[in-house]
């Protein structure tokens, strides 16, 4: 991202295109600092890959959106950067297809493996209506694209063993391109990087940024789309996202910008009421990456384990009595 820092990396525990490989920002972190709101700072900034002398306390911080203390430093893990990198651009009919393919490749491309993004249709037309120097990617267009990366800190070509691997897995892909030209690769990502520019530009939108097991995506998509055009014929769903860690952000609109304001007004705890059921069913998560803030606190009691809400309770009550952290929200 262009625009992020550290600290709200740590107190959302962020994740985007680059999980797949090196894992969410909890994974990289080794030790941090935190002031707690009795002021005290507790000094956590080691640097150790094994430390089992009781609980892990850093990860109480991470993720907790601010609620728990204010993170003041950290030490994070840091990897080489990339020498080489090729990325393909692969055209599907179904996520299901895609979610065979994922393991098809990991199984033959190996940790070289480092972004597994889906763009649907109605993803594209939005970029292509409010960028009009986007472009298709081939000549025909299709139902889903995948755009897929590898990456290696050696200075070897990566394009032939990614080509080879899609090319392997059978006629289920209708079409696809691989490049090594960081250019081509640039303008195929931007169609990803500018879908929720394009969603903004076209209005608003209900939004949902859920996670299911990385097998259960197509099936996700699948039910979820279908619950809603049953419920609300003619709704437009703009589907993307993480393919490789099971993290979709999942919006639905009416095509015509104008209705939306009326439309979400009368009906957006019903759509929210149908995706998030599908996810539950699932074993999925209401957030994936965004976390709950206040707008989902109190959606969040239906779908996790009351117990788990208990404890973070009161964990929250240990650390912060008075409720001075970012007050009123995630509990």
């Amino acid at each position: 991202m262009k625009y992020c820092e550290v600290g709200g990396n740590l107190s959302t525990n962020a994740g985007g295109i680059g999980v797949l490989r090196y894992g969410n920002t909890r994974d990289l972190v080794l030790g941090l600092e935190v002031v707690l709101p009795d002021g005290r700072i507790w000094n956590g900034l080691r640097s150790l890959r094994k430390n089992n002398t009781g609980y892990d306390l850093k990860h109480l911080f991470i993720g907790a959106e601010g609620t728990l203390g204010i993170i003041t430093a950290a030490v994070l893990k840091l990897y080489p950067r990339p020498q080489s990198t090729a990325t393909a651009c692969v055209a599907i009919s179904d996520p299901a297809i895609a979610v065979n393919l994922l393991a098809h490749i990991r199984a033959t491309c190996g940790d070289t493996l480092s972004g597994f993004e889906i763009i649907s249709r109605s993803c594209m037309d939005l970029v292509f209506k409010h960028f009009p120097d986007a472009s298709e990617p081939f000549a025909r267009k299709y139902e889903y694209y995948l755009l897929i990366q590898s990456s290696d800190v050696l200075q070897s070509p990566l394009d032939g063993a990614l080509r080879s691997a899609i090319q392997s897995f059978g006629d289920r892909i209708p079409e696809f391109a691989v490049t090594t030209d960081a250019g081509v690769a640039e303008k195929w990502w931007k169609l990803r990087m500018n879908i929720s520019e394009a969603q903004k530009r076209e209005g608003i939108s209900i939004k949902h940024d859920v996670s299911v097991p990385v097998s259960r995506v197509a099936e996700f998509m699948a039910r979820a789309g279908a619950a809603l055009r049953d419920a609300f014929p003619g709704i437009r769903i703009v589907a993307f996202g993480h393919m490789g860690d099971g993290n979709i952000h999942y919006n639905a609109s009416m095509p015509d910008a104008g209705q939306n304001e009326t439309f979400i007004r009368n009906h957006e705890g019903a759509v929210n009421k149908l995706v998030y059921t599908v996810v539950r069913e699932l074993d999925g998560s209401i957030s994936a990456e965004h976390g709950l803030g206040q707008l989902k606190r109190e959606t969040i009691r239906e779908y996790k384990d009351p117990l788990e809400l208990e404890l973070m309770r009161n964990i929250k009550q240990t650390l912060d009595p008075h409720g001075l952290m970012n007050p009123g929200k995630v509990v």
